[in-house]
């Protein structure tokens, strides 16, 4: 029989004892979140933020955690969460069940079985739901569904709002043109301005295929990685939209992107944004498993 040693360096999803960062994360959060100012009229507009968002092995990685724990620590506790997860592609335009303590969807595989009892439940987000269909265009007809929230937007959110005290709705992926987002943003602009926090969460490279033991044990980063980070970063310090439309013939694709659901929820955010060709700013840089997680918010 192999040692536990042994069984960790042959899996590099495994730990002695999954999650125990986030159990020893989580009480000073749980404090500092409920030490944080509620959002009013007089904070102005929101920001809107595009998260790197990770997956379970997000709870066992303490400073990525403490980093997104302090990004949230900045802004004060929004009225209500919409997101956007790179999890959820589905047309029409759908959202989720906006009921309170909304089910959790446990769309992952191979991870120790704590990760599939975690739960967020959140309160009632129904205004939320009434106000976001009142805002898209007739164009963009918005439907309902029964869906939980996906680890796209509770596992971050976890780790950002551990209260569980803000009602969270998610919007489904309708398309990955990025004019659409862009427009889909641009209806979603005006809620910044009413206390809700938009977000779009995916992952800056995603190219899990193309991983090696090396880069999921963090001894080595790709160069897809480096040049599609690079060329993404310098773009958003520019404000460059037609650049970044263009993300499908930038450095290191397709190995950073094999397919772009986890790429195009930056532009429901960079739409959400007062102005979506001004600078980002970066949140949170670096890399995991040899891919960028890369975040930002924008004013």
């Amino acid at each position: 029989m192999e040692s536990l040693d042994e069984e960790l360096a042959m899996d590099p999803f495994a730990t002695a004892h999954p999650g125990a960062a986030f159990d020893a994360y989580e009480p000073a959060a749980r404090e500092r979140a409920a030490r944080r100012a509620s959002w009013t009229p007089q904070d102005g507009p929101l920001p809107a933020l595009y998260v790197s968002h990770g997956a379970p092995p997000l709870f066992d990685d303490a400073e990525w955690m403490t980093r997104l724990g302090a990004w949230a620590d900045r802004l004060p506790t929004p009225r209500a969460i919409l997101i956007v997860s790179a999890h959820w592609e589905s047309a029409p335009l759908t959202l989720s069940s906006p009921e309170a303590g909304t089910p959790l969807v446990y769309d992952f595989g191979g991870f120790a079985e704590r990760f599939y009892r975690m739960t967020y439940a959140t309160p009632d987000a129904s205004a939320l739901a009434a106000r976001v269909a009142a805002t898209l265009p007739d164009g963009e007809p918005v439907h309902t569904s029964r869906r939980g929230l996906d680890h796209g937007a509770w596992v971050p959110l976890k780790v950002m709002y551990p209260l569980g005290d803000v009602p969270v709705l998610q919007m489904s992926l309708p398309t990955e043109d990025p004019e659409r987002l862009l427009a889909i943003g641009t209806r979603l602009r005006e809620l910044r301005g009413e206390g809700v926090l938009v977000v779009g969460s995916g992952f800056m490279t995603h190219g899990l295929p193309f991983l090696t033991p090396e880069m999921l044990g963090g001894q080595e980063t790709p160069g897809w990685t480096g040049d599609f980070d690079a060329w993404a970063a310098e773009a958003l310090d520019r404000g460059d939209l037609e650049t970044l439309h263009r993300f499908r013939e930038a450095p290191g694709m397709p190995y950073a992107h094999p397919t772009a659901e986890h790429f195009v929820p930056l532009f429901v955010t960079l739409g959400a944004a007062t102005d979506p060709e001004a600078p980002v700013t970066t949140t949170i840089d670096g890399t995991m498993w040899g891919l960028s997680r890369r975040s930002l918010q924008v004013a």
